[in-house]
Formats: C-alpha cells, sequence, structure tokens
C-alpha cells in the first residue's frame, strides 16, 4: 500500500517538476545569448564609431598638413622635401598639432611614389619601408579610406572579446583639401584662380601626394565592453539564481499540496474499496451467520441434553460435553461476524471511562494472575464526562486487553494510561510483549487476517468500527522499549 502510495503521489509533480527546471535552464541560455547578441552588436556601434571617428581624425589631419605645411613649403621652399631638418620639424609641429586632443598611437605619411615613409611620430622609422598594410596603402593611393583592426593575445581572450591589444589602423589618402587648389605638373602647388580656364596644361584635379597611416589603441574601449559584458552576465546570473530560489520555493509548496491532495485522493480511494468490500463481506457474512445459527442452537441444546442423560449411563464419557464446548466457541465467532458485519448502534450515557477499564481489569484478574501479569495504572483526576455505550466500549477495551495478554507467553507488564487534553481523552494501553511486525502492522485492521493459531481475525477490527461509532479514533504502533501501544480517543464532555 505505501510503495503505491508513493508511486502515485509522484506522477501528478514529476511532469510540473520537468517542465519548470526545464522553463529555468531554457530562460539562462536564452538570457546568456541576448546578453552576447548585444555585447556583439555594442562592439559593432563601437567599431563603426571607431571608424568614423577616425576618418574625421584623418580628415582634420589632412586639412591641418595640407594646409598649414603643404601650401606654405611649396610656397617658400618651391618644393617638399621631408628630409630638410626645417620643413621636417614644421611638419611635425603641425601634425602633433593636429593630433593634440585625439586618442592616436602613431601618425605615419607614406610617399607616393615609392612606399617609404617620409614621416612618422617615431623619427626612426623615417625612411624606412611600409610597415602597414600594402594593400591598404595601394587602395588609400586610388582615393580609397580603409580601417583594419590588429588583435593580440590569446585565443579564447579574443574569443571572449578581451584581447591583450586591439588596434584599428587607418589609411587615407593625403590630397588637396581646397578645390580652389590644383597641382600643376612642374610647378608644385598653386591657386587655381591664377589660371585661366582650362589653357594651363597639365592640370590634375584633387591629387593625392601621398598615403597617411593613423594607429589608436582601442584596447581600453574593448576592456570597457568586455567588463560591461561580464556585469551583464553577473547580473542576469544572479537574477537566475533568485528566480530559481523562488520558483525552488513554489514548486516545493506545490509538490507538497500535491502530495497532500494526492495521498488523500488515494486514501479515499482506498476507504471507499473497503467500504465497499466490507459492505459485501457483511452482508454475505450476516446471511451465512443467520443460517448457521439456528442449527447451531439446536445442535448445543441437544448435546446439553445429550449431556445430562449420559450422566447417568456413563458418567465420564466427554462426547457431549465436547460438542457443547466447540458449539460456544463457534457461538463466539459466529457472533464476532454478526458484530463485525452488522455494527450495532451505540446507546450513549454519560460514562466515566475509568469506572469501564476497572471493569475489565476485574473481569480478567483470574487470568492476569494465572499469567504472571502485573498491571499498572495511571490515570488523571477529574476526567471529563464521556457519552458511549458502556456494553460496547467494555467489548472495544475486553479485546485489546485480551491480545495484549496473548502476546506475552511468559508473564509481562500491562499499563493502562487515561488522560484528557482538550475535551478528548485518551486511553492508552502499553504491553511488554512481542510488539507487531512491520509487515503485519499495516494490516492488523483487515479483517481475518490474524497471526493466532485460533481467532476469527475480527477482534481489532471490531474494536475500531466501536471506537469510531462514538466519534473517536484508535491506533497502534510499537513501542521503542519493545511490545505495542495501542491508543484510544474517544471524545469527552464537560469536566
Amino acid at each position: 500500500m505505501t510503495s503505491v502510495l508513493e508511486a502515485e503521489k509522484a506522477k501528478p509533480y514529476r511532469l510540473v517538476k520537468y517542465f519548470t527546471f526545464t522553463s529555468l535552464v531554457v530562460v539562462f541560455i536564452g538570457a546568456l545569448v541576448l546578453s552576447l547578441l548585444f555585447t556583439l552588436w555594442m562592439r559593432s556601434i563601437n567599431r563603426a564609431e571607431s571608424e568614423d571617428y577616425a576618418k574625421l581624425i584623418v580628415k582634420n589631419l589632412n586639412y591641418q598638413v595640407f594646409n598649414n605645411f603643404s601650401v606654405p613649403v611649396v610656397l617658400k621652399f618651391g618644393g617638399i622635401q621631408l628630409h630638410n631638418k626645417q620643413q621636417y620639424e614644421l611638419m611635425d609641429r603641425v601634425v602633433r598639432n593636429a593630433m593634440q586632443g585625439y586618442p592616436v598611437e602613431i601618425v605615419r605619411i607614406y610617399s607616393r611614389t615609392d612606399d617609404i615613409i617620409s614621416y612618422s611620430f617615431d623619427a626612426s622609422e623615417v625612411g624606412t619601408k611600409l610597415v602597414g598594410s600594402t594593400l591598404f596603402v595601394k587602395r588609400a593611393l586610388d582615393g580609397e579610406t580603409n580601417s583594419n583592426f590588429i588583435q593580440q593575445g590569446s585565443f579564447w581572450g579574443i574569443f571572449l572579446g578581451k584581447p591583450k591589444e586591439i588596434k584599428m589602423v587607418t589609411v587615407a589618402p593625403f590630397k588637396a583639401e581646397n578645390p580652389t587648389l590644383n597641382y600643376v605638373k612642374g610647378k608644385g602647388i598653386v591657386i587655381a584662380s591664377e589660371l585661366e580656364g582650362d589653357t594651363a596644361a597639365g592640370v590634375v584635379e584633387s591629387p593625392i601626394f601621398g598615403v597617411f597611416e593613423v594607429v589608436r589603441d582601442l584596447s581600453e574601449d574593448y576592456r570597457t565592453i568586455y567588463d560591461f559584458q561580464m556585469r551583464m552576465v553577473l547580473s542576469i546570473t544572479g537574477v537566475m539564481a533568485t528566480l530559481f530560489l523562488i520558483l525552488r520555493f513554489m514548486v516545493k509548496r506545490g509538490e507538497e499540496i500535491l502530495e497532500r491532495r494526492a495521498m488523500e485522493q488515494l486514501e479515499l480511494k482506498e476507504r471507499l474499496s473497503r467500504a465497499e468490500r466490507l459492505s459485501a463481506l457483511g452482508e454475505l457474512t450476516a446471511g451465512v451467520s443467520h443460517e448457521i445459527r439456528n442449527p447451531l442452537g439446536i445442535i448445543q441444546s441437544s448435546a446439553e441434553l445429550l449431556s445430562r442423560k449420559m450422566a447417568a449411563y456413563e458418567p465420564g464419557n466427554p462426547v457431549a460435553d465436547i460438542i457443547v464446548e466447540e458449539s460456544g466457541r463457534l457461538n463466539t465467532i459466529i457472533t464476532d461476524f454478526l458484530n463485525f458485519a452488522v455494527p450495532k448502534t451505540p446507546h450513549l450515557l454519560p460514562t466515566d471511562i475509568k469506572d469501564v477499564v476497572e471493569k475489565n481489569l476485574n473481569f480478567l484478574e483470574p487470568q492476569i494472575r494465572e499469567n504472571h501479569i502485573l498491571v499498572t495504572r495511571e490515570f488523571e483526576s477529574d476526567l471529563p464526562v464521556v457519552m458511549t455505550d458502556q456494553g460496547l466500549l467494555y467489548q472495544a477495551f475486553l479485546n485489546v486487553l485480551i491480545n495484549a495478554m496473548q502476546s506475552m507467553e511468559s508473564g509481562g507488564k500491562i499499563r493502562v494510561e487515561i488522560s484528557a487534553k482538550n475535551r478528548w481523552v485518551t486511553v492508552v494501553f502499553k504491553d511488554s510483549g512481542r510488539g507487531v511486525s512491520d509487515d503485519v502492522l499495516g494490516k492488523v485492521w483487515d479483517p481475518f487476517f490474524t497471526t493466532k493459531e485460533a481467532g476469527s481475525g475480527l477482534g481489532l477490527g471490531i474494536v475500531r468500527n466501536i471506537v469510531k461509532s462514538h466519534g473517536g479514533e484508535v491506533s497502534i504502533a510499537n513501542r521503542p522499549e519493545g511490545g505495542a501501544l495501542v491508543t484510544v480517543t474517544l471524545p469527552g464532555g464537560e469536566r
């Protein structure tokens, strides 16, 4: 019965529990994916903004160098020669002033013709070959501005968005900034207004003089994005952990409610099934018992008559007495059947529960002495009056005491305690006998179940029927120190 209840009570909750925790995991993974996508979106925005910002830097640099260096130097010296110390210092001053306030790590200017570094923040690079990407420099010479990101660090650092170092290299053409200025072959830079229409042969509109390379360190920006990503993940984890604890608490409460309802439903089904079985059994038993009792009465009375007549002829012949004795025992069993199958309606009268117990003990006194049993009593004073049918209650207590005595084959102790609490009277019977084994404990109330060689197995069933007919409860358990404990609780009245 217990295993069936445990199996049944788990069924209603298993599916709910599965979907609850599955949903939690799915939501958590979804939140992490969203945070990752959001981070990638932020990086994409940062990259686009960095590229736009680099273009503004290059545009400003182009304007400053062209107007503050190229034009004045060509007008003064007739051409640009950065190996000239005076020109190089002027270029360096113009570039650094143009980059002042911008987060730029290095600026390089490449010659248009031979890919030689004509200028760099690092003077040691001047005169060396191309450092940047040849492809991007060629594109810049074709008028295209490009940006390239260079990352350094471990694989996982780069994969998680926190490289050891990340730099953006922007390569852009260096060309005439003012559309009114043009490059004239053989004369350097002149003012276009001095030329008349298209009479000036060899005029090239917006020529490219070289290539700018601007390097910016974006490591701090990416660290900021990575820190934001970690805070987002930790926040999501914290929220999900809180939701998990709340959900676990709610699910636990739901599990308890579902288990309790499942147990109640199963117990109700069991009681209903038991009631149906007992009802059918009661009808069968009542019919059979009535049919048996009539001929049994005739057999018993005939045996008594035969015994008296045989006493005159064969005084020592026990046959008739045996028939009478066994007929009486059989009549007792049939009476038990009828009492169990058709319980009597109690006729309730005010009763002192102690008087009923004392009446039982007085009746059993000879057997108690014969079996060397010690009986002790512990009765509270001022017990409330109980409305009972004294005859039925006497029968119930008698069955309990007889069972206790039969469990002690070579003497022992029986203790009877009577107490009252909250207008309920409790009678406890304790014995020092064998107790009840665990596999038998759940069957003691079943009709016709008995561990005794002789007996109908209805004694405890009759006890429970009587107690329940009085609005009470009865239970049986094993004592830790050995023996059985039967507790009968009855509703009491005023003290």
